[in-house]
């Protein structure tokens, strides 16, 4: 078995795709419309999906906003350079909610952001991204 996609529910495709395409430089891998059902999709990643998880976004036609709920925490990337990224997401139009720093209780670098629907993607420090957060 292997992680195939994370699915988010989003109010605006295209606004979605520019997020993750142009502010956290993913590629657009495929798109497709089901018009039966009423709803489209579009799958973003770092690599194909053949080679690693990517991110399916989901449009339900007509639906402009979720409640977020309680269960869900975040989406983490690895980064190189996290204040550099924060900087790099800030310029072209993104949102960091939490600055770049030492997760509380442990000395790995992070940082979040936020897509325009508001789901929390968190930047971890590759150097760090396999070590335990806090240990």
């Amino acid at each position: 078995m292997r992680l195939l996609h994370t699915m988010l529910r989003v109010g605006n495709l295209q606004r979605s795709i520019d997020f993750y395409t142009n502010v956290l430089g993913m590629r657009l891998l495929r798109t497709s419309e089901n018009s039966e059902y009423k709803y489209s999709l579009a799958f973003v990643g770092y690599s194909d999906e053949s080679e690693g998880a990517v991110i399916e976004l989901t449009y339900n036609w007509g639906v402009e906003q979720y409640e977020m709920g309680g269960a869900f925490g975040h989406i983490a990337l690895g980064v190189d350079n996290v204040a550099a990224s924060c900087d790099n997401i800030r310029r072209a139009g993104g949102k960091v909610t939490r600055e770049a720093g030492p997760v509380k209780g442990g000395s790995t670098v992070i940082a979040f952001v936020e897509d325009p629907d508001g789901y929390k993607i968190e930047l971890i420090e590759n150097k760090h991204a396999r070590d335990g957060l806090g240990n």
